[in-house]
């Protein structure tokens, strides 16, 4: 099965604290903390494969961790780092947050990789907070959290050249002739539900040859198959647009000519821009003097695009059409990567959060609540049964403005101080 877009849940792994220990050895005199630091967590890491060629590793699989830091242990040992998940995608795959949609990373190439979650960090052991004033610190850091975020996954195949035309003109026929690739033929509209790819070798030479099915009227906006697949041909080089010029559907081919441009207009207007050849299909159900075919080729020829008759299905003139599209590629530049549907984001520069140490202060009825990211993470290390542990976090608070906002709240002696759910009453001298 072809499944070209996936939504998945992506964890990165939690740093794990940091260890509360004392020397306890005989014959040791005045031990001392030595409560090892914990271990970062692992980031979550997208990578292009190129064996892979469809999303189907994700269509029932959903959610992907990443393993957690080992937590700090005595004798300033160190907790053991979170191994990093890798996870494999198809070449060509784009990574997207959902929330946002920005566009996180264009996996192009085989091998290009990227960091979509990062690893909390490992929390310090007690041994880190011993000083000439707190010679037994019985506190320690707690692991960083962990980065969860909703993705999304959307492939575009990567092809040089792309066949595009109504259903039942011979795409696929071609592609067969053409390529070793053996796409289902049939008599009606629709054979082709998913792309079909090949390798067209030629000239010593070679290159790739996409069926994109299911382009009808409409499809721009969703009729027909059309709007599931459109998206493939972003990645292309060179269009070949395939006509039934023998009118065996009884369609003009030059008003299909011009609803395919359309459709590929209204979509994307860079997709019209893309060098094209014409395939004027099924020449042996009419003639090369044909009233039909000789109307066709004059008006598409003013409009600046060659015209090849062929006969897919024995064979005629698809030599020649395949060498003016191996010619052609050779004298275009690869703008392949120029994908301007999404907004690009730096999610390198998001991972530095510039609010971390910033606390927030407000009241909630007759209680002062105090939020902040860095304050959650020094709450959670804080041991309420240790004075020298609660002094830290009231250091921490006082230091960073948020006593000063409470006073200019209202804040007097006795009033109660809310963090997450710990409630604790204001001493004005701590």
């Amino acid at each position: 099965m072809f499944v070209d877009r996936a939504k998945i849940t992506i964890r990165s792994g939690k740093g794990g604290n940091g260890c509360v220990s004392f020397r306890r050895e005989p014959f040791v005199p005045e031990g001392g903390p030595d409560g090892g630091d914990g271990g970062k967590g692992g980031d979550v890491i997208f990578v292009a494969d190129g064996n892979m060629r469809t999303l189907m590793d994700f269509r029932y699989k959903r959610k992907f961790e990443a393993e957690s830091g080992q937590d700090g242990m005595k004798k300033k040992r160190f907790g053991k780092n979170g191994k990093d998940l890798i996870i494999k995608v198809p070449v060509g795959t784009l990574v997207l947050d959902e929330e946002t949609g920005h566009l996180m990373k264009d996996l192009l190439h085989d091998g290009d990789s990227f960091v979509a979650a990062k690893g909390g960090k490992g929390g310090k052991g007690n041994v880190n907070f011993k000083n000439s004033v707190r010679q037994a610190p019985n506190f320690a850091e707690a692991g960083g959290v962990a980065k969860e975020r909703n993705v999304i996954l959307e492939m575009k195949l990567i092809a040089d050249v792309g066949l595009v035309g109504f259903p039942n003109v011979g795409k696929s026929t071609l592609l067969s002739i053409s390529t070793k690739a053996n796409p289902k033929i049939a008599n009606y509209h629709f054979t082709t539900i998913t792309p079909n790819l090949g390798v067209v070798e030629i000239f010593d030479n070679g290159f790739i040859m996409a069926d994109i099915a299911g382009i009808i009227e409409g499809a721009s906006e969703g009729a027909g198959l059309g709007h599931f697949f459109l998206k493939h041909i972003e990645r292309t080089k060179l269009l070949i647009h395939v006509v039934d010029v023998s009118g065996s559907e009884g369609r003009d081919p030059i008003e299909d000519f011009d609803k395919i441009n359309a459709e590929l207009e209204k979509y994307n207007p860079k997709l019209l821009k893309k060098p094209q050849i014409v395939a004027a299909n099924k020449i042996d159900l009419t003639d090369e003097e044909s009233e039909t075919y000789l109307r066709f080729k004059e008006y598409v020829e003013k409009k600046g695009y060659k015209v090849f008759p062929i006969s897919a299905p024995i064979n005629v003139g698809v030599h020649e059409l395949l060498a003016e599209a191996a010619g052609m590629l050779q004298s275009l530049e690869d703008d392949s990567e120029d994908d301007m549907q999404y907004e690009l984001f730096d999610f390198e520069a998001d991972a530095v959060d510039p609010d971390y140490r910033t606390i927030r202060a407000y009241k909630d009825g007759n209680v002062f609540v105090l939020e902040g990211k860095q304050l959650d993470k020094i709450f959670n290390s804080t041991n309420f049964n240790d004075m020298g542990s609660i002094r830290y976090l009231y250091k921490y608070i006082e230091k960073n403005g948020a006593i000063d906002q409470l006073l200019e709240m209202g804040l007097e002696e006795g009033d109660t101080i809310r963090i997450n759910d710990y409630e604790m009453e204001y001493v004005d001298e701590f």
